[in-house]
């Protein structure tokens, strides 16, 4: 069950994708998951070219195996991106917030896979007639910035559209949500907020308390009154304050002030107060502590199981 197109694509052994989480997702956490099977991604988010070159370089001393780089399309600094992943022979680009059109040409002669992540039917298409290799169809369910439609919904949709391979995302975290990605169709699964939960993510010990103690209804989505970018984290102050703001009638540009260096203040300074504690709905799964490779090899091992209609070995 593992071979698939995804692996094929990428020479690797777990189709198994980790999100490219803003101020996360770092050379550390890439390495740990691709030496572990699967493909760590390095998220560019706002930082400086220079930046991301140095964490690319960082990733290559820790892995021989393919990693990849998240660009953020709106960015700033996306067209200084694009062009490093190229100079450092990065194996895989995905993309985010925009169409990567113009870059696709460079990164194809380059070599580079290039998996956009998409949150609808329409963009999938657009990718898929752009060049893209593969897409990752993305439910509401994930941690951060979302659309509006739900993992189970989205991604037999999108497997139904397009004929490139398709990676399901949103409410992963175990072979039991790996198994239904499968059975929806897709050939490989993005996963974000269980990684949150490992020794190799480097991340304030602060958030991965705050992950590890999510219950089912700690779920909060700023930005879907104002109509800024709707954005899901852990329910916190930070989170009432925005909420409470928007529904007071606060314009777009007065809650983006808010928002600005919030996720940084999560991730580097574990502040409670006004941080952005992003992870996905499936956070109140997440109970332990693991290392990558243990999270990997237990989610396959665990859906290899139920799909051979073993349910009751594996379900604890």
């Amino acid at each position: 069950m593992y071979h698939t197109r995804i692996t094929e694509l990428l020479g690797i052994k777990y189709p198994i994708f980790q999100g490219g989480m803003a101020w996360v997702a770092e050379s550390t956490l890439a390495a740990a998951v691709s030496n572990a099977g699967g493909i760590g991604l390095i998220a560019g988010g706002s930082a400086p070219g220079e930046v991301i070159r140095e964490e690319i370089r960082k990733a290559k001393a820790l892995t021989d195996k393919p990693f990849g780089v998240n660009i953020m399309l709106m960015s700033p600094n996306a067209d200084d991106l694009a062009r490093i992943v190229v100079e450092e022979g990065v194996a895989v680009v995905t993309t985010g917030a925009g169409n990567p059109g113009k870059y696709m040409e460079a990164w194809k002669a380059a070599g580079i896979k290039v998996i956009p992540v998409v949150p609808s039917v329409a963009l999938a298409k657009r990718m898929e007639k752009a060049g893209a290799d593969a897409v990752i169809a993305e439910g509401t369910e994930s941690g951060g910035h979302i659309g509006s439609t739900t993992t189970l919904c989205l991604v037999p949709q999108v497997v139904d559209a397009v004929k490139i391979p398709v990676l399901a995302a949103g409410g992963i975290a175990d072979g039991r949500g790996l198994a239904a990605a499968f059975m929806m169709g897709a050939e490989g699964v993005q996963c974000g907020t269980v990684f949150l939960a490992s020794p190799e993510c480097q991340i304030h010990p602060t958030y991965k308390e705050m992950v590890l103690g999510a219950k089912d209804t700690d779920s909060a989505v700023t930005g879907l009154i104002c109509g800024g970018a709707p954005c899901r984290q852990v329910k916190n102050r930070y989170t009432k304050k925005v909420n409470e703001r928007e529904r007071a009638g606060a314009t777009f540009e007065e809650i983006e002030e808010l928002t600005i260096g919030s996720l940084r203040r999560a991730a580097k300074e574990g502040d409670k107060e006004n941080g952005s504690f992003m992870a996905g709905q499936i956070a109140g799964m997440v109970k332990e502590l693991r290392p990558v490779e243990e999270i990997i090899t237990t989610m396959f091992a665990e859906a290899e199981t139920l799909l051979k209609g073993r349910a009751g070995e594996v379900i604890r």
